[in-house]
Formats: structure tokens, C-alpha cells, sequence
């Protein structure tokens, strides 16, 4: 069994976890998210714990135990604090807005970049060159950050780009004559 699954998933006060012969619902003050169940994997609800048990002995079962536990564990910090990515913009001109369900996004292009928010994640600007993206689900989140750090990742040369507030971008050296 992986050693991760081990390890039982606290429910917080405030967070229900509703377990049905193939999905396991979670719902908490932030919003509901659900999950699929493998076949491989039991989960029993033990005085406010999620444990998690092997159906079987099989190498995939196994395996399959520590990734629904750390999924469910993540379903439930989403719904009772949320997750969020904060991107920073490093250019002359790079700005940010977030407007309704739309993040507007000027990056150098010779047009400005609207890229629209998908359900239920929502997206701050505090200041014109940074983005906080916030949402429940953990997937989703760091999905919609590294979308929009696509538009323009950072280059090696100057630094310049959309980048994760901790990345760090190493700038290399320009040619020498």
C-alpha cells in the first residue's frame, strides 16, 4: 500500500464528506467538488477521518490508494480555504486587469490579450502587474495560472514575462564579440 495512503484526511469542522458507490462528494463553505472512486480503493468515514484501504493486493490498487488520498486530501483544503497561484508581470508596459469573467492582459503584443476565466475560478489584479487566480479546485487553478503564463513565458535573456511570484529565471549571459 503506498505509504501516503496511510495517512488518515481530517474533515474540519464545517466540511461533509458523502461517500456513494462510485463518487465521493465533499462539500464545505467554499463550494462542493466531487470525485470518481476506482474500484481498487475503499474509503470509510471514521469520526470526522477519511481512510483509505486496498480492495485487493494488486501493484495498481496500491498505487491508486495514495493518489485518491491525495486527491480527496486537496477536494478538501479547496472547499474549506481555496487555493490560489499569484503570477507577477516583468516588462515595460506588461499590465493586468480582471474584469467581471475575463482577465485583459496587455504583454507586448501588438494587441491585448483577453483571456476568459472558466467556472469558478475568479481572478484579482491588486496591482497592474500581478494576478491572483483563486479557486476550489487545486487542477483547475494551476491549470488557468500556467494558461496565462503561456501567453508570454519569461525569456532567458532579459527576464521578461508573465512568471510565477516564486519562480526564479536565471538570465543568461548576451554574446560577447
Amino acid at each position: 500500500m503506498s505509504r501516503i495512503a496511510k495517512y488518515p484526511v481530517p474533515l474540519p469542522a464545517g466540511v461533509e464528506a458523502t461517500i456513494a458507490a462510485e463518487l465521493i462528494t465533499v462539500k464545505g463553505p467554499l463550494g462542493t467538488l466531487t470525485q470518481t472512486l476506482n474500484g481498487d480503493v475503499l474509503i470509510e468515514n471514521q469520526n470526522n477521518e477519511l481512510n483509505f484501504k486496498v480492495a485487493n493486493e494488486s501493484r495498481e490498487a496500491k498505487a491508486m490508494s495514495g493518489t485518491l488520498r491525495a486527491l480527496v486530501f486537496n477536494m478538501v483544503q479547496g472547499v474549506s480555504q481555496g487555493f490560489e497561484k499569484k503570477l507577477s508581470l516583468v516588462g515595460v508596459g506588461y499590465k493586468a486587469a480582471a474584469q467581471g469573467k475575463s482577465l485583459n492582459l496587455s504583454l507586448g503584443f501588438s494587441h491585448p490579450v483577453d483571456y476568459a476565466l472558466p467556472e469558478g475560478i475568479k481572478a484579482e489584479t491588486p496591482t497592474p502587474t500581478e494576478i491572483v487566480i483563486k479557486g476550489i479546485d487545486k487542477q483547475r487553478v494551476g491549470q488557468v495560472a500556467a494558461e496565462v503564463r503561456a501567453f508570454r513565458p519569461p525569456e532567458p535573456y532579459k527576464g521578461k514575462g508573465v512568471r510565477y511570484i516564486d519562480e526564479v529565471v536565471i538570465i543568461k549571459e548576451t554574446k560577447k564579440k
